[in-house]
């Protein structure tokens, strides 16, 4: 790894291992259909102890396939910040800047990376005098009542045994999409995404950063003893509208690829953070789903975060000797594989012959993808296991069913032993976009139900001091059913901001076209 504070090269997640854990946990072996969340748990969010307590360096899930829209390119998602409230103002959520955000290539299977691209952010205000994300509706990414923006630097960096040969600045001060606050700020939020995904000039390839939907989904109450014990709680997606902050790189396939007669490429994510001497330290990694949070013990997960896919034979043992198994046989009396889980580690830690797995591969956890393989017309959810070889573990899709496809992997359905495991949640809450960057749009912030006397229109809403909230077919004087009494209109700020006193409820508005002129 080298030591360079803006060049670090990352590593991979035990997400495969946890795949691996949770096959190895023979929930499949007794028909228990509904218990496969219980195998897995979200991939990667809040899976360690350290990165935890630090959610903007938190890698949640990674993606990495064939893109439908343009077949000759793969496309590569990474997530952070998991569990994002819509609503969790009014610090939104914004990509750390003193990180680096770092997506790493394997062309040769030799577990080490040979290509680095990195992603750095710098925020910036426009007035701190005010409390508010944004001080007015926002219509495009550089509208001045956008408080508060990000923009981002891209670096390619090529390396030779860790080593750096070449650096280039692909681009720079691209803008981010912002969090959606809601339909008030943001009536048009496609609109803002559409604005923030670049082309990279001389690569043929697209960019992107922003809110978006987690598009992970599971049932997540797996914690809870697997399931209540009694598997009284699964089939609910504990992730439904839930955000997250996404970056994703759309790149030609003949530039990732060691070359069109070996396709396969490793993948994974790293965040590196920068600490009090100035040198950048990786703090968090990943590349298969569900690895670090059930494959790794506590006393690993830190370590595992920190570690590099060429030093993966520390945790060897976690996969070919994995507890989960352990726990569903003593709490659903379901008898685990026999051990060592040598199968576990060909299918998920090298790739699948004649599939994903690169010549003379070297054992380690990252996504493997064939990039020769084209995106299927109609994709199903199990991937591989039915038949669709552009799915997981072939890469990852948003909409591959890890979890299910994981537990029966585990329970030996590439051996022979076919079994139906799931967990009852088999798609995402929200759609998928069609084109990059894919991701669904982020759930707003004003989800909730409307207020009394509105119906979502127009003309609900108002921006006048005089008419503020005052539903259509009422007077200023009687809002939502209130008297003048209990209404009391207060003075405006330099004619721009008004409060209103309702009851106990101190409200301050301030009109889009008056404003401007304040900030």
């Amino acid at each position: 790894m080298t030591p360079n504070t803006r060049r670090i090269v990352g590593r991979r997640s035990l997400t495969t291992l946890v795949c691996g854990a949770l096959a190895a946990g023979g929930l499949a072996a007794a028909g228990v259909t509904a218990l496969e969340p219980g195998a897995a748990s979200a991939s990667s969010h809040r899976e360690a102890p350290l990165i935890s307590g630090t959610p903007q360096f938190d890698n949640t899930d990674l993606y990495a396939f064939v893109s439908p829209d343009a077949p000759d390119t793969t496309t590569i998602v990474a997530n952070v910040i998991p569990f994002e409230e819509p609503a969790g103002g009014p610090n939104f959520y914004t990509f750390a800047e003193d990180a680096q955000y770092d997506i790493h290539i394997d062309q040769d299977g030799d577990a080490q990376g040979d290509l680095l691209f990195r992603y750095t952010f710098d925020t910036h205000v426009k007035n701190d005098k005010s409390f508010l994300y944004n001080t007015g509706p926002v219509e495009s990414l550089d509208d001045p009542d956008l408080n508060i923006t990000q923009t981002y630097d891209l670096q390619l960096l090529k390396l030779k045994d860790q080593k750096l040969v070449k650096r280039t600045y692909v681009a720079d001060d691209v803008p981010v999409a912002p969090s959606n606050v809601g339909k008030a700020s943001m009536p048009d939020y496609a609109k803002l995404r559409d604005q923030a995904v670049k082309e990279l000039g001389g690569y043929e390839a697209k960019t992107f950063a922003g809110q978006a939907d987690d598009p992970f989904f599971a049932d997540l109450r797996v914690f809870d003893l697997l399931y209540g014990g009694n598997l009284s709680e699964v089939g609910n997606d504990t992730l439904k509208e839930y955000n997250v902050n996404s970056i994703a790189l759309q790149l030609p396939n003949e530039l990732i690829q060691e070359s069109a007669e070996q396709p396969v490429v490793g993948i994974w994510s790293t965040t590196n953070r920068k600490g009090a001497d100035g040198k950048f330290r990786q703090v968090s990694r990943l590349g298969n789903p569900l690895v670090n949070e059930v494959v790794n013990p506590i006393k690993d997960k830190d370590t595992f975060n920190a570690s590099a896919p060429w030093d993966d034979a520390q945790f060897l043992k976690n996969v070919t000797e994995p507890e989960l198994p352990k726990l569903i046989e003593a709490i659903y009396k379901i008898p685990a594989p026999d051990e060592p889980r040598n199968d576990l580690v060909d299918v998920f830690l090298k790739g699948v012959p004649d599939l994903n797995q690169p010549p003379h591969v070297r054992a380690s956890e990252m996504l493997r993808l064939n990039t020769s393989i084209k995106p299927a017309a109609k994709p199903k959810r199990l991937g591989v296991l039915d038949g669709d070889n552009a799915g997981f573990p072939n890469g990852r899709r948003l909409t591959d069913d890890v979890i299910d496809a994981s537990l029966q992997v585990v329970e030996g359905e590439l051996l022979g032993a076919k079994n139906d495991l799931g967990d009852a949640v088999d798609k995402n809450d929200k759609e998928f976009e069609k084109s990059f960057p894919f991701v669904a749009l982020p759930t707003e912030g004003s989800r909730g139900p409307l207020a009394k006397g509105t119906d979502g229109t127009k003309g609900d809403v108002r921006n006048q001091l005089g008419d503020a909230l005052t539903p259509a077919g009422t007077s200023s004087g009687n809002i939502g059913g209130m008297d003048d009494t209990t209404l009391i209109a207060v003075s405006a700020v330099s004619g721009a901001a008004g409060f209103l006193l309702i009851g106990t409820g101190l409200m301050w508005w301030r009109s889009r076209r008056r404003i401007r002129g304040y900030y």
